[in-house]
């Protein structure tokens, strides 16, 4: 019984990863075909469709299947993966190394800014390729298309506040049907040509790239559309793990991309006018509108995948002390990851907005979009070289022979998507460097402003001693002071002294930590110490995915020497209002842009989950 268990759990979350995980790679065959030929560089001729086809198969060969289904799969964070757990992984292995440390959070917060460009970029191109399909079925609906794909785009964004868990079991099955049919129309078209499947052969690839060398670099830009997607199977393997993540691969995912650019292959061979949409042309001329309708359906679900992911980075990074507070609320009781962050949803929909109007078409859009994969993809590939080298401990030379070879073809592909800067590569890399300077300003910001306050602070030990000597008025209850730095009196509690001039019977002084670790388990939750006549302190330790919830941990109290009862329990809070001074440790407008940021942070309360009628927020201003 439980063996046949396990069995269907893991086809449940090997079905999952197909609806979730694929959904952006599975989408590549609507215009990675298309870029290459209509780049207008290769010169349409059946070696060089081989040629093309061999560099797809063994691009994905390479990239997906041996680099991040084989290696990068392994470098998981407590079972967690994407950039965000790559990097906190890579930092904790070189800590000890500053100088080092601090470059590489520099390179990999980079990388995770870039995912924010991709994250514009990818429901753009993919949802704008699927319904210019309608071109095909009519020249007359070209004029439809734009105004279709903002309103397609419109409410897959409307619908996020609502939740993945209503909609999100429907993925799996339809982007199985997507697999199944772009394999489907990959045979018919193999079938009048199957000497195609020749093409396999790596030596295809080679004698196009000895022959074309210039041409080879020029259209790299292009045939790296075929493996976009293929961070999300390192991100989302905390979600399903690494098993199902590979078993879809294997013995779905790459079969049906394969044949389906094969299929295109036999179909241009048969057919060389097809050039203008290979994949769209496969399709007989009944079966186009379902076709067009499926794609859609596709590239809704792989940019559904995409946002859900940068409600989860977003979270993360805030967690990291990269942002600062957003409102994120929770759209399942039953799965904590499942949440909705209302202005990083509204803020990728006007992006995106603006990226499908400026560039009009899918292969406009394909310009910009390498070059935010590319880069991903070799920061991904540095990052693995530190946590194999410094955290495995294995030798500089197996450290860099497992990876260099990696480094060299994502270098060659990011060199050739350079070409592209002007063409549109500088759009994801304007949204990646505006994101970069409001996390830099935020993280230095915070750091000034937690040193203003540590310079102005008072020992919480001897402050406590000098007012049991002359002690206030006690009055029944808890108070929960929250402190940002362990071991210093909080300013709610000075303030509170000054103006109501009583103490609970019961103090807590409550610091939370972030780590750079996914999940901090339970026992290792809290660290409480008595200091007397009592008051306590308490460090409360969250990592980067946990969900903080300070009422829930400081339940845990009870039998450690103090009991919380939440109808008697009174949270105070420091609301600092900051002040730019010039002469300061950031430039003028740095301090301003931090001090307006941190205007707008979401209540420290709801981020922390206090209950708000036993919330109590006393204001101070800050000079920084």
């Amino acid at each position: 019984m439980m063996e046949k268990q396990a069995k269907s759990s893991l086809a449940a979350l090997t079905l999952g990863a197909i609806g979730v995980v694929y959904g952006d790679i599975g989408t590549s065959v609507l215009y990675a075909m298309k870029e290459v030929f209509g780049s207008g560089h290769v010169e349409f001729t059946p070696d060089n469709i081989y040629g093309i086809l061999s560099i797809f198969f063994w691009t994905l060969t390479v990239i997906v299947s041996i680099k991040y289904v084989t290696l990068v799969l392994r470098a998981d964070n407590n079972g967690e993966g994407g950039l965000v757990a790559m990097l906190a992984l890579a930092s904790m292995a070189v800590k000890d190394r500053p100088v080092l440390r601090h470059r590489m959070m520099m390179v990999g917060i980079f990388g995770t800014c870039l995912f924010y460009g991709d994250g514009v970029i990818t429901p753009a191109i993919s949802v704008l390729s699927a319904v210019e399909g309608l071109e095909v079925v009519s020249p007359a609906f070209k004029k439809y298309v734009i105004p279709l794909t903002i309103v397609i785009l419109f409410g897959l964004f409307a619908v996020q506040k609502r939740g993945t868990s209503g909609i999100g079991k429907f993925f799996g099955p339809i982007t199985v049907i997507w697999f199944a049919a772009i394999a489907a129309l990959g045979v018919y078209h193999i079938a009048s040509h199957p000497e195609i499947m020749w093409a396999i052969s790596p030596h295809y690839a080679v004698m196009f790239m000895v022959n074309e060398p210039a041409i080879t670099f020029l259209i790299l830009g292009a045939v790296v559309l075929c493996v976009t997607g293929g961070e999300a199977l390192y991100a989302d393997m905390g979600h399903f793990g690494k098993k199902p993540i590979r078993l879809a691969w294997f013995y779905v995912v790459m079969p049906s991309l394969t044949l389906n650019y094969f299929g295109q292959g036999a179909l241009l061979l048969s057919d060389p006018s097809a050039v203008a949409n290979p994949f769209f042309n496969m399709a007989p001329d009944w079966l186009l509108v379902p076709l067009v309708v499926l794609a859609t359906a596709a590239t809704v679900i792989a940019s559904q995948a995409l946002i859900s992911g940068a409600f989860s980075v977003t979270k993360q990074v805030i967690q990291m002390g990269f942002l600062p507070r957003l409102q994120v609320l929770h759209t399942s009781v039953n799965d904590t990851g499942q949440i909705y962050i209302p202005v990083v949803n509204w803020g990728l929909f006007v992006v995106i907005v603006l990226a499908v109007v400026m560039f009009k078409s899918s292969s406009n859009l394909a310009a910009a979009y390498g070059i935010a994969v590319c880069t991903d993809m070799l920061i991904t590939t540095v990052l693995t070289f530190f946590v194999i080298h410094y955290s495995w401990k294995y030798s500089f030379g197996l450290s860099l022979l497992a990876t260099g070879f990696f480094f060299a073809v994502d270098l060659a592909f990011w060199a050739s998507n350079l070409m592209k800067l002007l063409e549109g590569g500088w759009f994801p890399l304007l949204i990646a460097s505006v994101i970069m300077i409001f996390m830099l300003t935020w993280r230095d910001g915070r750091a000034l402003l937690d040193k203003k306050r540590n310079e102005e602070a008072l020992d919480l030990t001897s402050f406590l001693e000098a007012v049991f000597l002359s002690p206030p008025v006690r009055v029944e209850g808890t108070a929960v002071f929250l402190t940002s730095s362990k071991g210093n009196v909080p300013n709610a509690m000075l303030h509170n002294l000054k103006h109501n001039k009583v103490l609970h019977k019961q103090n807590l002084f409550v610091n939370v930590q972030n780590h750079e670790v996914p999940w901090v388990e339970e026992k290792e939750r809290l660290e409480i110490t008595d200091i007397g006549n009592g008051c306590w302190q308490v460090v409360i330790h969250y990592g980067f995915k946990d969900d903080p919830d300070v009422p829930s941990a400081l339940a845990q109290l009870s039998g450690m020497g103090s009991e919380v009862n939440a109808m008697t329990t009174s949270y105070f809070l420091s609301r600092d209002s900051i002040v730019p001074t010039v002469g300061g440790g950031m430039a003028p407008w740095r301090e301003k842009l931090f001090a307006q940021m941190h205007l707008n942070a979401s209540s420290a309360a709801d981020f922390l989950n206090l209950p708000s009628n036993s919330v109590v927020e006393l204001g101070s201003k800050v000079e920084i």
